[in-house]
């Protein structure tokens, strides 16, 4: 994303080892205007390793579930 903090720090931020990493990694992107688009587009690409939109994988890997499991509540609500 052109417009992202992340744009202002090495890639390897973005690709912590640990959980402090983790941290560091989510506070720049929770000051970063594109986040929600960045997670967004981590999501539709199921990409799989480091933060992306403030989100570690285990998180992106829980929104990803979360979703389908609205989507089938929602179409078997029909």
């Amino acid at each position: 994303m052109a417009d992202g903090k992340c744009r202002e720090y090495p890639a390897e931020v973005f690709f912590p080892r640990d959980g402090v990493g983790v941290i560091k990694a989510q506070h720049i992107c929770a000051e970063c205007p594109v986040a929600a688009r960045c997670l967004e587009y981590a999501l539709e690409n199921h990409i799989d390793h480091g933060i992306w939109g403030g989100r570690s994988e285990r998180e992106r890997r829980r929104l990803l579930r979360e979703r389908r499991r609205r989507r089938i509540f929602n179409i078997d609500a029909h």
